[in-house]
């Protein structure tokens, strides 16, 4: 499995119902996608309280079972519309050591991603244990809906992500980037 994200930093005095917009329109687009494990349609307000941000975002966040998946989607007709009104945005892969989502992943609202740095002295194998097993925990303990946990061996960083259905407890924490969730494309949406 692959995650990716790419984001669009708006101005503060962005109309965000126009985000919100595009979400409720285009999002349902994207429901049973071949290739698509699930993409999180992500935004975040500058001032808002639950986000904690510091700016407006539009970030949408994906985990593609295989590559070919992303390849498609990126190459095709719904990312060219994107980069027409938005612009080519620099696209953020992970390879995926674990994806897991729980049973009423549906009854999402919100989302955390947080990317560390990997210590250049860590034994990834020990890392990739931890890691995992601390994902699987946060789903089981119904701390999140959804938990991803990847990597990318070019900068050596790690992504911790989590779909969840109540706002995050600590979304100032830093290093730690909340959003809410417009949309949540799956397979098996009718």
């Amino acid at each position: 499995m692959i995650a990716m994200q790419y984001d669009f930093p708006l101005p503060a005095d962005y109309d965000m119902a126009i985000i919100d917009r595009r979400i409720r329109d285009k999002g349902p687009l994207l429901d049973n996608l071949p290739g698509l494990k699930f993409k999180a349609y992500l935004t975040a307000r500058k001032g808002d309280a639950v986000t904690a941000s510091r700016r407006n975002l539009y970030a949408p966040f994906y985990v593609w079972h295989e590559e070919e998946g992303l390849s498609d989607f990126v190459c095709g007709p719904g990312f060219a519309a994107l980069t027409e009104n938005f612009g080519r945005p620099q696209v953020n892969t992970w390879v995926a050591w674990r994806a897991d989502a729980a049973a009423d992943i549906r009854s999402v609202r919100f989302a955390t991603r947080e990317v560390a740095a990997i210590d250049i002295n860590a034994s990834l194998a020990d890392l990739r244990a931890e890691e995992s097993e601390a994902a699987a925990m946060a789903l089981s303990n119904g701390d999140a809906l959804a938990s991803v946990i990847a990597f990318e061996p070019t900068h050596w960083t790690l992504v911790r992500f989590r779909l969840l259905a109540e706002p995050p407890k600590h979304p100032d924490r830093s290093g730690l980037q909340a959003y809410h969730v417009g949309h949540l494309s799956l397979p098996g949406v009718a």
